[in-house]
């Protein structure tokens, strides 16, 4: 497993995310599993929020992690835009806790920008913070020029994370984005590895399946593997089976040489000039 050290926290650069998780009786044991499978593998990080299934992810998750080492995990939850308010955060953080089963988050995460003045927003997470109910804060589906308006209100080294759009598919961010996190120390997130959110596969196009069929690996794998080859993305593919879940932990292990990396910049061309942020 591959690990990345961000203020202090080192995190495993694959999490388990957990769109769409929870919704059906008839799948909870093998999802159960599933997450059981990658926290026992070196997975830390789990990454959930109350949007998904309006809260069924998270008990999905409370119920996964309930005889575990909370200690051990560090455990991400966002909250909707029409949340940020000091006094709607703490109600919304409440009900995430009690489907989670925990005290407290390890990051707590705006699932994308709100109407609400964002400097009030900050205040209430850093009011969060200061109470012990959430050991980080940071934002998601922010681009550059809101990173910026957001350091501005927090202060250097307050912002913990921004988690975005970030596949071999959908690659503006790197154009300015993950430079400008990475000069502010600020970890990035991305989710939707696959671009499966929004029901758009990958196009396969000659140097990935030429790469997956040498490496005797599956496309995803390849796809995977790509997001984790700089050692600044933790990505969060969801596994909703034990057998996904073990293909992603292999996944993690995966190594693509400079060749390979070159042949898919080919195909899948890297941002010549600012892109405007992608979401699903």
């Amino acid at each position: 497993m591959k690990y990345m050290t961000v203020k202090g926290e080192k995190l495993s650069q694959l999490g388990l995310g957990t769109w769409g998780m929870g919704e059906k009786a008839s799948k909870r044991e093998e999802e159960i599993a599933a997450l059981h499978c990658g926290l026992s593998s070196g997975v830390n990080v789990i990454d959930t929020a109350e949007m998904y299934g309006e809260g069924q992810a998270e008990s999905l998750v409370g119920e996964a992690i309930k005889d575990l080492d909370r200690s051990q995990l560090f455990l991400i939850s966002k909250f909707y835009p029409w949340h940020a308010s000091p006094d709607d955060q703490k109600k919304s953080l409440a009900a995430s806790l009690k489907r989670l089963g925990t005290d407290y988050l390890d990051l707590y995460l705006l699932h994308w920008k709100s109407d609400y003045p964002l400097a009030e927003t900050v205040k209430g997470l850093q009011d969060l913070q200061a109470a012990g109910l959430i050991r980080h804060w940071g934002v998601s589906n922010f681009d550059t020029a809101d990173m910026q308006e957001l350091v501005d209100i927090a202060g250097k080294g307050a912002v913990f994370a921004n988690e975005d759009l970030y596949n071999l598919d959908k690659r503006g961010v790197e154009y300015d984005l993950l430079p400008w996190q990475k000069q502010h120390g600020i970890a990035f997130i991305g989710y939707s590895p696959f671009n499966s959110g929004n029901g758009q596969s990958i196009p396969v196009k000659a140097s990935l399946k030429q790469i997956a069929d040498k490496r005797g690996v599956s496309v995803h794998q390849v796809l995977l593997a790509w997001t984790m080859r700089t050692g600044q993305v933790l990505t969060i593919p969801k596994a909703s089976s034990v057998d996904h879940m073990r293909a992603n932990l292999a996944a993690a292990d995966l190594v693509l040489t400079a060749g390979e990396l070159a042949a898919l910049d080919r195909d899948y061309l890297p941002p010549k000039s600012k892109q405007p942020l992608e979401s699903i």
